[in-house]
């Protein structure tokens, strides 16, 4: 992603630009990332800032030079890993073919988490261009420190590790080359950018919305740019951050690959704007404040009041559904009273003459899905023909977390909820509700 005109050239005056072409030197500052291994566990960089450097050696299945060097890397980890270094592979070659990188790790027979690149954003911008090459990046700083083959990388730590700066931040290695598709042009923003935003993020990123700041147009964006740039570097968002690798999610809010890359790409650009075109500053919403119009019955949460200080236990309020008939719920919307002070809500819909304990599940597939309170959550509305009974005289068990602003506060929440047409029976149910 990063320009490397100017690295090249210092390069080139060192003599070694044709054997390490677009290298990156030491103190170039990547910034925090986080992947998710070959298993689907989420490592966060500066979850390791009390180690004094991660060192990723790069994988990928058919690379004869990470064979040759897994067993040397594993006794590189064994050495020096209760010294505080961190050990990873890190797999560059988006092919998001989590099994097969699990069965060559058993191939391998080292228990060492490979990091797995699927959008390719984070091998870019660490510089990787062979396999069996090693980085070591520096978890507090975000920098590269060294990059380079695997005898270069220990005498690094052992500078790292004695507080000295490294004396060769760079050597060459004979690994297959990684290459990474070149953006001819800089993404567009108005064709590019700005749409991924309007479907993924102005929903929350609105006046009035959940999130912190509205995505309202280019100006909005551009300045927020760096931070957007983090976020999806570290998979702080989309929130939610559910693993595309595992199921459908009719709600999973996840960017494609190439997507996160365009966006990255034109933030490192200077997040520009190539035409009079806005879309961001086109979209409207909804004047009302209920997703799907005027809800057909509205539970009011009674009020809670929240002191300014201290911890506040969890609260337990039972709240009487008084509909006069049985009816089938096709969505629901949880408007909180307070959302500064309310955290999140869990509950548990019992039927007429029900009396169980907990909250989570009720074994009854008919039974309807009434949406908890969860910061940054959409509205919940079924697909068509979808849909659970409400009976009558139902009471909806709600267990209500809340924190301290340093304010006393009240919240009084509306839960909205839409019907089908009376006698509309929907054929599918559904599964994987959180409350």
């Amino acid at each position: 992603m990063k320009s490397n005109l100017c690295v090249a050239a210092a390069v080139a005056a060192a003599g070694i630009a044709s054997a390490l072409p677009g290298a990156l030197f030491a103190a170039d500052r990547v910034g925090d990332f986080s992947l998710l291994d070959q298993d689907g566990y989420h490592h966060s960089m500066s979850w390791y800032d009390d180690h004094k450097t991660i060192a990723l050696l790069v994988q990928a299945n058919d690379s004869a030079a990470t064979a040759a060097a897994v067993a040397d890397f594993a006794q590189l980890k064994a050495s020096y890993e209760d010294a505080g270094v961190e050990f990873f592979m890190i797999n560059p070659m988006g092919k998001r073919n989590r099994t097969a990188v699990q069965a060559k790790l058993a191939e391998y027979g080292v228990d060492i988490p490979v990091l797995m690149d699927d959008a390719r954003v984070i091998s870019e911008e660490l510089g990787i261009e062979r396999t069996g090459e090693v980085v070591l990046f520096s978890p507090s700083s975000f920098e590269v420190e060294y990059r380079g083959s695997l005898e270069g990388a220990q005498a690094a730590i052992d500078e790292i590790l004695a507080g000295e700066a490294v004396s060769v931040a760079m050597t060459e290695t004979t690994g297959s080359m990684v290459s990474y598709e070149q953006m001819a042009t800089v993404p567009s923003y108005s064709q590019d950018i700005a749409p991924i935003l309007a479907e993924n993020c102005a929903s929350c990123h609105r006046e009035g919305g959940i999130a912190p700041f509205a995505m309202d147009s280019h100006t909005m964006v551009k300045g927020w740019s760096p931070m957007i740039r983090e976020v999806l570097m570290t998979k702080r968002m989309p929130p939610g951050q559910i693993d595309g690798h595992i199921g459908e999610f009719i709600n999973d809010m996840l960017i494609e690959d190439q997507e996160v890359r365009n966006i990255i790409a034109w933030v490192e650009a200077g997040a520009p704007k190539d035409d009079a075109n806005d879309p961001l500053a086109e979209l409207t919403w909804p004047e009302t404040k209920w997703a799907f119009g005027e809800p057909d019955y509205i539970i009011k949460v009674p009020p809670q009041s929240v002191p300014a200080t201290g911890v506040v236990d969890y609260r337990d309020v039972a709240v009487l559904i008084d509909i006069p008939e049985d009816r089938w719920l096709r969505g629901s919307q949880y408007i909180a009273g307070d959302r500064t002070v309310l955290h999140h809500t869990i509950n548990r819909l019992d039927f007429p003459g029900e009396t169980r304990g907990g909250f989570l599940g009720s074994g009854n597939p008919d039974k309807a899905s009434i949406t908890a309170y969860i910061p940054g959550a959409t509205p919940q509305l079924n697909p068509p023909n979808t849909g659970g009974l409400l009976k009558a005289g139902s009471v909806l068990n709600l267990n209500l977390h809340y924190t301290t602003t340093g304010r006393e506060a009240v919240d009084e929440g509306e839960i909205g909820l839409w019907f089908y047409p009376e006698g509309e029976i929907p054929e599918e149910r559904m599964s994987g509700q959180c409350a």
